[in-house]
């Protein structure tokens, strides 16, 4: 049975794969956001009626995370206008760990929606089309936490299992964690993307402040600053928000993707070889 599914974000790293995903699969798929026709902005709430028009399911990602102030009030906007434009069921992509992404969830689980939240870890692809690539490309990475231990997910994980459920009923009221099959350190890490990419890289442990500090100096905006000085602190100080999940097995019937896999299957496109100039 064809779909017509919704996917808010589906430029992103998660979206773009779904969206592929989903369309390979015969569903009809409207990736909407704010350069698309129509036009979706999670800032303008006069935005979220067209978007939502004669849709059946929906995929969310807010944009930047939903750690961030104003998300509450966006969601809970968005469940509500969804349930009166009768879509059957949504999918919300949540941060693990987060307790501001909790109270998210907690909003579209009492929506009157059938839904199913995507619970996931920190992503394998900072390092290769986020944040973090930058830092491989200079062959410094210098970041906070470096005694937490994360179970990096692979976004191609997330992407397979966000639609499976987003179409499988099965999974109605379900939190799927996803998570990578072992935990790592920012060093480890490191050391594997290094070996992979036959690449001097090394690691370079600093503090929260000095990691913001340098955001501001790269003229990144105050609301990325706050958020990853967040992650850091709240997501990664807290061990328990680190424990390794079977869910990717459990959906998918395969086990998840680790991140020497990940570091082999990016290096070989030689992304992390070329210049600055290059990547931007």
């Amino acid at each position: 049975m064809k779909n017509n599914i919704l996917v808010i974000g589906g430029t992103g790293k998660t979206g773009r794969r779904v969206t592929e995903n989903l369309t390979q699969s015969g569903h009809n798929v409207r990736v909407v956001g704010r350069k698309t026709n129509p036009v979706f902005d999670w800032k303008n709430p006069d935005t979220y009626d067209n978007a939502l028009k004669n849709m059946d399911r929906a995929y969310i990602v807010y944009y930047p995370d939903l750690a961030v102030p104003g998300s509450r009030d966006a969601i809970k906007l968005l469940t509500e206008k969804a349930l009166k434009a009768g879509l059957e069921k949504v999918v919300l992509l949540s941060g693990k760990g987060e307790t501001e992404a909790e109270a998210c969830e907690e909003i579209v689980a009492n929506s009157g929606l059938n839904y199913t939240l995507v619970r996931a870890s920190w992503f394998n692809q900072n390092f290769s089309e986020g944040a973090f690539l930058e830092f491989i490309l200079n062959g410094t990475v210098a970041l906070p936490m470096p005694e937490a231990e994360i179970p990096f997910v692979d976004v191609n994980d997330i992407a397979d299992v966000v639609s499976k459920v987003i179409i499988d009923d099965m999974y109605n009221g379900q939190t799927i964690t996803v998570t990578g099959p072992q935990k790592r350190t920012f060093k480890e890490v490191v050391e594997i993307m290094a070996e992979a990419s036959n690449k001097q890289i090394q690691f370079v442990p600093i503090s929260i402040d000095e990691f913001k500090d340098g955001m501001r100096k790269a003229g990144l905006p105050d609301s990325y600053v706050w958020l990853f000085g967040y992650l850091f602190k709240e997501v990664l100080g807290n061990p328990d928000n680190q424990e390794v999940s079977d869910d990717v097995a459990k959906v998918l019937g395969r086990p998840a993707k680790d991140f020497e896999t990940f570091a082999k299957q990016t290096a070989a496109t030689g992304i992390w070889n070329q210049s600055i100039a290059q990547s931007l």
